[in-house]
């Protein structure tokens, strides 16, 4: 066969993972060749695009948020200046208060050095006139949303103007693997990586590894509320233009379809109305797939099998986070050897794959 370029790197999939990833690697001065479809339907177009460093229930700092936090904020800037666009919109969160127990908890929980520089402020009485916040509630730094479409259009315009860009659906029949080399088609690279989401669960390097899709839906509503701030109690309320805000969202494990179903909307629109106390116009809904994790860790690492085969995935719902400190982290594994976290390496899971050759 006759190969018409070499690349250092093959990566598979333009969603958030394989978006920082290239990115990453461009930056690190490889040679990168991303093969994607663009394909409307996959998770990372039809999120919320929402970063939040307390999340939960029970309102804690979310896994490695002093990692993540301040360096996503960097991240997507340096994207935004070289791209000459914008999609990263810093906007603090207001959690109302259920209770003055909580409201008192987190008077305290405000000074704690682990907890100080995510609090802007405590708020002891209501803040919103539309809203049911009774008790007051809380806002918060490092938060915020990624305009997901808009981001990935300028990194796809940014790799088409590298020529790093191959757009097309990836045919997985079509590798060949080498110890030396990989190649696809008439292309060949020192590694292929997969960043292509849920499609990982039927990929043949991938499919032992315990994927576990998470449904999620959104709407977005027209109303007259005022709000600077996105809302979150039950659900998040993200002002997004003059009167129009994205809301969701809901967690599926069973119905792994994209389309937008009856009952999510009941349930989303429940939330809502347990949140602000003013009328709306639904004017879009939407769903899509999170590739999530057993142990909602992110897939970080190469086969054990193959060296030459890596994979970046299962982000969850938490990839506008995610991604950018964790790409340059598996950059330094790939091109430095530096040691992966063990939460996020595969290899926590290379049990699973010697056991699926026994089957």
């Amino acid at each position: 066969m006759y190969y018409t370029q070499d690349f250092d790197y093959i990566v598979v999939g333009q969603g958030l993972a394989g978006s920082a990833l290239s990115y990453q690697l461009i930056k690190a001065g490889k040679s990168v060749l991303v093969i994607d479809q663009d394909n409307k339907h996959t998770s990372s177009k039809v999120a919320a695009g929402l970063y939040n460093p307390v999340t939960g229930r029970k309102m804690v700092k979310t896994w490695n948020a002093d990692l993540l936090f301040p360096y996503l904020v960097d991240f997507y800037k340096e994207i935004e200046a070289e791209c000459h666009d914008k999609f990263l919109h810093e906007i603090p969160i207001y959690r109302p208060f259920i209770s003055m127990e909580e409201q008192n908890e987190w008077m305290g929980k405000s000074s704690m050095p682990e907890y100080e520089k995510y609090v802007k402020q405590v708020h002891r009485r209501s803040y919103y006139r539309s809203m049911k916040d009774e008790y007051g509630g809380i806002e918060l730094n490092y938060s915020g949303y990624l305009d997901i479409p808009r981001y990935l259009t300028a990194i796809r315009k940014y790799l088409l103007a590298h020529e790093m860009l191959l757009e097309e659906c990836f045919d997985i029949n079509s590798v060949v693997y080498s110890e030396q080399l990989v190649s696809y088609k008439q292309y060949r690279a020192n590694k292929l990586i997969f960043c292509e989401g849920v499609q990982s669960t039927g990929n043949q390097y991938w499919d032992w590894l315990p994927f576990k899709p998470v449904k999620g839906e959104i709407l977005k509503i027209r109303t007259d509320l005022q709000a600077n701030n996105i809302l979150n109690r039950g659900v998040f309320v993200v002002p997004l233009e003059e009167g129009v805000f994205r809301v969701g969202s809901n967690y599926n494990n069973h119905d792994l379809t994209v389309q937008p179903t009856a009952k999510a909307l009941e349930e989303i629109e429940g939330k809502l109305n347990e949140l602000i106390d003013i009328k709306y116009k639904i004017i879009d809904h939407v769903a899509g797939v999170r590739p999530a994790t057993r142990d909602r860790r992110p897939f970080l690492g190469v086969h054990p099998q193959h060296p030459n085969i890596g994979i970046f995935n299962g982000l969850g719902a938490k990839g506008v986070s995610l991604a950018p400190y964790y790409a340059e982290h598996y950059l330094k594994f790939l091109e430095s050897g530096e040691e992966l976290q063990q939460e996020v390496n595969i290899s926590r899971y290379f049990s699973l794959y010697y056991d699926s050759l026994d089957n």
